[in-house]
C-alpha cells in the first residue's frame, strides 16, 4: 500500500512539474510559431497530426489490453510471464509500424487534391507528413517498452525522459523559427529529437529491467498462449476508432467543413482546452496502474474508498478549470494573439461543456480499464454512429458549432448513464443507485457553481471597470484593460493592445 501511494504520488509531483513548464512553452511558442512560420503552415501540421491520429488507431488497443494483463506478474514479481507479454507486445508493435507505414503512404497519395490551394507547396506537405510517420513507426517499434514502465507504477520516469526532450525540442524550434523562418528546419528538428529520445530511453530501460528479454518469434507463438489479448483488442478496437472521430479529428473536420485557416484559430482554443485537460488527467495517469493493483489485490472496501476520494478531487479540480475557462479564455485569446483570432463565446461554450462531460467520467473510465471492460461494443458503435450523422447534418450550415454539437450529443448520455452503470454492475457487482447517491450532491453544487460563475461575469466583468478587479474588453477601441479600485481612485494594472 504504501509503495502504491509513494509511486503514484512521484507520478503526479512529475506530471504536474512538467505540466506547468510545458504550459508555458505552449502558449509563447504557439505565439512565436504563428508569427514566423504563418497561420497556413501551422494549421496544415495540425491537420497532418490529426491524420497520423487516424492511423495509428491500427494500434487497435492492444497497449491497453497488454497493460492490463502485466498488473498481475508485476505484482507478483514473475519475470517469466512479464518477458513472454512483452514479446508479444514487441511483435504486435512491429506489426503496426508496418501497417500504419504502409497506411501512411496510401493516404500520402491524395495529398495533391487535398492541399492543392496552400502557398507553401506540396514539397514541404510531403516531407513534413513523413517525417511525422517517420517519428510514429518509430516509437512502435523502440518505445513500447513504456507501457511496462507505466504499468509498474513508475510512469514519472517516462514522463522525465520524455518530457524533457520535448521541451528542449520546442525550445529548440522556438529559437530556429524565430531566426530562419524555414519551415522545413522546423520540421527536421522534431526528427533528430525523436533520434536521441529513442537512444536515452531505452538506455534507461536496460539499467532498470536488466532481466527483461524480447523474443519476437516466441511473442508470435504466445498469441496463442493468450487468447484473451486478442479477445480484449477487438473490443477497444472499436472504443479507439469512437474516440479518434471524437476527440482527434477536429482539425480534420474544421478544415474539411470551414478552412484551413480556421484550424488556426480553433486551434487556439484547443490548445488551452487540452492542457487542462491535461492536468487535470495528471491525477488519472498518475493512478491507473494504482487502480490495477487495488483491483489485483481484490479489497472492495478499499477500492471504493480510492474511488469516492478520486471523485472529490477530480470535481474540485474540473471546478476551477470551467471557472478559468469561462472567465479568462476570451480575453486571453485576445492579447495572446489579437481580436482577430477571436471565435464566438457560443464554440466556447460548447468547448467547455464537452471538457466537462469528458473531465468528470474520468474516474468511472480509469477504473473500467482496470477492470478489464471492453465488451461494450455497441456503447462505441452508438457513440460513433450518433456522432458522424449529427456532425454531417450540422457542420455544413453551422461549422465549428455544428462539428462540437456532434460531439457533446453523442457522448453525453452514454457517458454520464450507460458507463456508470457498466461499472457498477459489471465490474464492481454494486447496485448502480450507490452511484447516483454519491454523485448526485456533486453535479448539484456543480450546477450551482457554474450559475455563481455566470453572475459574476455578468455582473463584475463588463465595461464599466468599476469592480475590484475586472478584465474591460472594449471592441470599440480593440483593447483590452485590466483595473484595480481601491478605495475612490481605480488603477490600471494591465493593457494589451
Amino acid at each position: 500500500m504504501g509503495e502504491r501511494v509513494h509511486r503514484s504520488v512521484m507520478n503526479i509531483k512529475v506530471g504536474i512539474f512538467f505540466y506547468v513548464i510545458s504550459l508555458f512553452l505552449a502558449f509563447f511558442s504557439r505565439k512565436i510559431f504563428l508569427d514566423c512560420l504563418g497561420a497556413e503552415f501551422i494549421g496544415l501540421t495540425g491537420m497532418l497530426m490529426n491524420i497520423m491520429s487516424f492511423l495509428s488507431v491500427a494500434e487497435l488497443g492492444i497497449g491497453t489490453s497488454i497493460v492490463y494483463f502485466l498488473y498481475k506478474p508485476l505484482q507478483e514479481d514473475n519475470h517469466k510471464k512479464i518477458n513472454e507479454i512483452m514479446s508479444m507486445l514487441a511483435y504486435l508493435y512491429r506489426c503496426i509500424g508496418f501497417i500504419i507505414g504502409l497506411g501512411g503512404l496510401i493516404v500520402s497519395f491524395f495529398f495533391p487534391w487535398w492541399f492543392n490551394n496552400l502557398t507553401i507547396g506540396l514539397p514541404l506537405v510531403y516531407f513534413a507528413f513523413y517525417s511525422f510517420l517517420a517519428t510514429a513507426i518509430a516509437g512502435y517499434i523502440f518505445n513500447y517498452k513504456q507501457l511496462l514502465v507505466g504499468a509498474n507504477q513508475k510512469q514519472y520516469l517516462v514522463n522525465a525522459y520524455f518530457q524533457t526532450i520535448g521541451i528542449v525540442q520546442s525550445i529548440t524550434q522556438i529559437i530556429l523559427a524565430y531566426y530562419y523562418r524555414n519551415l522545413y528546419l522546423w520540421v527536421a528538428v522534431g526528427i533528430v529529437f525523436t533520434i536521441i529520445g529513442i537512444i536515452v530511453f531505452n538506455i534507461r530501460i536496460r539499467q532498470l529491467y536488466p532481466w527483461l528479454q524480447v523474443d519476437l518469434k516466441q511473442g508470435r507463438r504466445n498469441l496463442h498462449n493468450y487468447p484473451e489479448v486478442l479477445q480484449k483488442t477487438r473490443q477497444i478496437f472499436v472504443q479507439k476508432i469512437k474516440d479518434f472521430i471524437l476527440y482527434r479529428s477536429d482539425e480534420i473536420l474544421v478544415g474539411a467543413f470551414v478552412s484551413v485557416v480556421q484550424v488556426a484559430f480553433y486551434g487556439n482554443y484547443t490548445i488551452i482546452v487540452s492542457k487542462f485537460n491535461f492536468l487535470v488527467n495528471i491525477l488519472s495517469d498518475g493512478m491507473n496502474a494504482g487502480v490495477g493493483n487495488l483491483f489485483a489485490e481484490g479489497n472492495q472496501k478499499n477500492t471504493m474508498k480510492v474511488f469516492w476520494e478520486l471523485t472529490a478531487i477530480r470535481f474540485l479540480i474540473v471546478g476551477f478549470v470551467v471557472f478559468g475557462l469561462l472567465l479568462f479564455v476570451q480575453p486571453f485569446i485576445a492579447c495572446w494573439f489579437g481580436q482577430e483570432y477571436l471565435l464566438s463565446n457560443i464554440i466556447l461554450y460548447l468547448l467547455i461543456f464537452n471538457i466537462f462531460i469528458m473531465l468528470s467520467r474520468g474516474v468511472v473510465e480509469m477504473y473500467i480499464g482496470a477492470c478489464g471492460l471492453f465488451s461494450d461494443v455497441w456503447a462505441a458503435w452508438t457513440e460513433l454512429i450518433v456522432n458522424i450523422c449529427v456532425t454531417l447534418c450540422l457542420a455544413p450550415f453551422l461549422g465549428i458549432i455544428g462539428i462540437l454539437l456532434g460531439k457533446i450529443i453523442s457522448i453525453f448520455f452514454i457517458a454520464i448513464f450507460w458507463k456508470p452503470y457498466f461499472l457498477f454492475t459489471k465490474g464492481l457487482h454494486m447496485p448502480v443507485s450507490d452511484y447516483w447517491r454519491g454523485m448526485l450532491p456533486y453535479y448539484l453544487i456543480f450546477s450551482l457553481f457554474i450559475l455563481i460563475i455566470f453572475l459574476i461575469k455578468s455582473q463584475y466583468f463588463d465595461h464599466t471597470a468599476d469592480s475590484l478587479f475586472k478584465l474591460n474588453i472594449c471592441p470599440h477601441h480593440d483593447r483590452i484593460h485590466a483595473f484595480l479600485t481601491m478605495g475612490d481612485k481605480r488603477y490600471e494594472i494591465f493593457r494589451c493592445p
